[in-house]
């Protein structure tokens, strides 16, 4: 598998609620995510080049955007940054754009419209999107078996099972966060792209055809992946080393 590092986020969001969801969506993106809840803990913690794009509130306590987006185009002019703010009259904007961002998201907001805004400037900025740094061959090792992701190949000794495409995303997705529970409604966004379009047995048809692609035969004694339902709030692959 070619590597190539992720690309790095500054989040400056003072709602602890709203830092956590946007952290946990681009971490699971792939994003690497450096957050803080207000503006001087992350100009202490700034260093030209130690960020990619910045995502930035504006009513910040101690010091607000404007102050920030200031000092932060002082030390890095080029440094990509997007306002996201609850501040959403025509001249917040007007005065947002002239402070310097390059685009502002009003709250509330989808996740994955300011996802394809952010891999838009991204892009023009010549930084490899989360697309492109996809399409490189994804080969992971769990447990017994080696998933290669785009080829949608789930590989135990000589014998090759095949999955679907949804079956390969829902697997690496639960593969990417392994050990650790991923929410239902974060694994509907991301496989159907709808928080409603999984309800009902949906979801759990194919988290049983995932399982089932993982069982071994009945001579081994202990497989060591499983998924766990835990119940009322999300899924769990487990790998034992």
């Amino acid at each position: 598998m070619k590597s190539s590092r992720k690309i790095k986020i500054m989040l400056v969001e003072d709602s602890l609620n709203l830092r956590s969801v946007l952290k946990d969506y681009l971490e699971m993106m792939n994003y690497e995510v450096m957050d803080y809840g207000e503006g001087e803990s992350a100009m202490k913690n700034y260093q030209d080049g130690c960020c990619d794009l910045c995502l930035l509130d504006i009513g910040l306590p101690k010091k607000d955007g404007y102050a920030i987006i200031r000092e932060l185009h002082n030390i890095t002019p080029e440094l990509p940054i997007i306002f996201v703010t609850a501040k959403d009259t025509k001249e917040d904007k007007i005065k947002g754009f002239k402070a310097g961002c390059d685009d502002y998201v009003t709250k509330p907001f989808s996740t994955e419209e300011l996802l394809l805004r952010m891999e838009a400037i991204l892009k023009r900025c010549g930084k490899n999107s989360r697309k492109e740094r996809f399409q490189d061959d994804i080969i992971i090792q769990i447990g017994d078996f080696t998933f290669q992701y785009n080829e949608l190949r789930l590989i135990y000794g000589e014998e090759v099972r095949i999955l679907t495409r949804k079956e390969a995303k829902l697997l690496k997705l639960l593969y990417d966060h392994k050990n650790k529970v991923v929410p239902r409604d974060i694994i509907t966004k991301e496989i159907w792209g709808d928080t409603k379009a999984a309800y009902g047995r949906s979801m759990d048809v194919f988290l049983s055809k995932v399982r089932k692609h993982l069982q071994l035969e009945e001579s081994v004694e202990e497989t060591k992946v499983e998924i766990i339902n835990v119940h009322g709030t999300g899924y769990l692959l487990r790998i034992r080393e």
